[in-house]
């Protein structure tokens, strides 16, 4: 009788391949309250190394980390319509507190723009005080109808970018920069995910603001991702809570203002488009564990020699874990350790210390074989680097082979209902068009210049619109 296979495969049901990922990589389970999830600690060192290097990237840009209170009192909501309009059907509300009714409602926060904007205006008061750069790394709650783990939960972990500057220019500026510098240089960099930069449509834009830049990525199955955005805020926010600076010229003027955030949802980003039916492929520059070193018996020699193998490639500057739990069978333990997708393990025996050899495992591109004990330690970064490369490839060419250009509603709508996705002429297609798309649970992902760059207004010439069906 044929072995069952540890996860359900993704061609047979790609979502209950998702989830039982989830489950066996020990990444997440489903936390006590419907829509809510308990982040354990291989999932949550993920979520850590993205915030290590999107952090760095973040103060590159002159911003620096704050913290805003996660209650917020309802009447804020109130003051920018279009704002509270597309959060309502989301808000979690607190009524009662120390065994009272609270005089006024507070709302668990689902984005900071209310609360940061009204302690910007009091923190500016003169063009010295710009540009005023804040972010924070945070929770907030989204009451989400249906969840899915680390895409869709009533409370996930994030970072909020929240600016202020004298000019529209400045403002138009840095939320370009924030969409390219920092979030699509990490998501190719570190990810190793090919993602698609390009202009929200009207429809499809943030609550508030004028303008939301995106990337979009295409998952295993094909659909797309909606991975961070970048919002230009115009003056809305600053007129509500009047956040005006003294110019040089002696006059009181708005703010321009932009916010921006990536969330936890990258994580599923990382197992829907990296992983396979043996489980996740963590990239390596991203891999809190970029080898484990496995001892194959419990022989005291081959002890010895992973752990000095351990020491040497750490002090080599790899992240290495020694698993010498020899009272697991070794069968187990290297299932387990590709479940969770570290890229390259070393598996070491009495047989291999007798030839001077280790097995090299390498997770992304797949295969084993040995190599030189001697060797070793200076073989694996370029190693590393190479598989790096290759899932960034890997990635590409499955957007590219799945794109269709089309020049039809009906063609785009048999591309992204196929498992695809489309480019299709922004002015073929139009708001008319794109508000018939959801007859198929389809959606324009975005707008894009016919040569991929990101179009500096909704409706210039050539713009391309990418229609897929999305998580």
């Amino acid at each position: 009788m044929a072995k069952a296979p540890v996860l359900t495969p993704q061609a047979a049901d790609f979502p209950r391949w998702y989830q039982d990922l989830i489950t066996k990589a020990e990444l997440a389970d489903n936390g006590p309250v419907r829509g809510t999830m308990v982040i354990r600690p291989y999932g949550y060192g993920l979520w850590e190394r993205m915030q290590s290097e999107m952090d760095a990237r973040i103060k590159e840009t002159g911003t620096q980390n704050a913290y805003f209170p996660l209650l917020i009192p309802q009447s804020y909501l109130t003051r920018e319509a279009d704002h509270v309009e597309g959060f309502a059907p989301e808000l979690a509300v607190v009524t009662h507190g120390g065994g009272k009714e609270l005089e006024e409602p507070a709302v668990v926060r689902p984005t900071s723009e209310m609360i940061i904007n009204d302690y910007f205006s009091k923190w500016v008061q003169s063009y010295r005080d710009l540009p005023l750069l804040i972010n924070q790394w945070a929770n907030v709650v989204r009451w989400e109808l249906r969840p899915r783990l680390f895409l869709r939960t009533s409370e996930f972990l994030w970072q909020e970018g929240h600016t202020a500057h004298a000019t529209y220019e400045e403002a138009r500026d840095f939320a370009a920069h924030i969409h390219r510098q920092v979030y699509e240089d990490f998501m190719v960099n570190v990810l190793a995910m090919d993602v698609v930069p390009g202009r929200k449509t009207v429809k499809e834009r943030f609550a508030g603001a004028v303008n939301t830049l995106t990337l979009e990525g295409m998952m295993g199955d094909g659909k797309a991702l909606q991975m961070a955005t970048s919002h230009e805020l115009g003056q809305n926010f600053a007129k509500a809570f009047n956040t005006r600076y003294l110019a040089k010229d002696g006059r009181q003027e708005l703010v321009w203002q932009t916010s921006w955030g990536s969330t936890t949802r990258m994580i599923g980003a990382l197992v829907m488009m990296h992983g396979d039916d043996n489980g996740l492929r963590v990239p390596p520059r991203l891999a809190q564990i970029q080898a484990v070193v496995l001892a194959i018996k419990g022989d005291e020699a081959v002890l010895a020699k992973v752990r000095e193998l351990g020491d040497r490639l750490k002090a080599a500057g790899v992240r290495v874990q020694v698993d010498d739990r020899t009272d697991t069978p070794f069968g187990r333990r290297a299932v387990d350790w590709e479940l969770k997708g570290v890229p390259v393990r070393i598996e070491v025996g009495p047989r291999d210390l007798e030839n001077g050899t280790a097995m090299l495992a390498r997770r992304i591109p797949g295969g084993k074989e040995p190599v030189s004990l001697d060797s070793l330690v200076s073989l694996l970064p370029p190693v590393l680097e190479e598989d790096q490369a290759l899932l960034l490839k890997q990635s590409r060419e499955r957007r590219e082979s799945r794109t269709a250009e089309v020049s039809t509603f009906e063609e785009a709508v048999e591309a992204a209902t196929a498992g695809g996705w489309a480019r299709i002429p922004w002015a073929v297609l139009g708001e008319e068009g794109e508000s018939k798309l959801a007859d198929h649970a389809a959606t324009v992902r975005c707008l894009v210049a016919e040569d991929g760059s990101v179009p500096d207004a909704d409706d210039a010439p050539g713009n391309v619109a990418v229609v897929a069906r999305a998580y």
